[in-house]
């Protein structure tokens, strides 16, 4: 089907952003194992409460949202937001005030 080919619009990335308390050690504890499941889940650190993760649909992102919210810790705040490829590509990022280089994409070696 032409609506379920790959695109910019289709494509997804969840984002988690977690501001968590850190003052006893068990707060400490908590905030380690949340970031631990948010790693096993396939999240990777875009910021220190900020972790991201790229998914092929909405229904593939709505699977990892859901894992999330099981393990969410009883304090703090978190936010999960879900935003398509394209918007995530129209993203600037600094470097202080100097504007950091857009990543290539890793090139795909096809074989025959």
């Amino acid at each position: 089907m032409e609506q379920d080919r790959l695109n910019q619009y289709r494509i997804m990335w969840v984002l988690v952003l977690f501001d968590l308390p850190t003052e006893t050690k068990k707060d400490r504890k908590v905030y380690a194992d949340f970031r631990k499941n948010l790693q096993r889940d396939g999240f990777t650190m875009f910021q220190f409460s900020t972790y991201l993760r790229h998914c092929m649909s909405v229904e593939n992102a709505n699977v990892h949202i859901k894992r999330v919210k099981n393990f969410l810790p009883t304090k703090g705040h978190v936010g999960i937001l879900c935003i398509t490829d394209k918007q995530f590509g129209m993203m600037e990022l600094f470097y202080g005030k100097s504007p950091e280089s857009k990543k290539t994409g890793a090139q795909q070696l096809e074989l025959f």
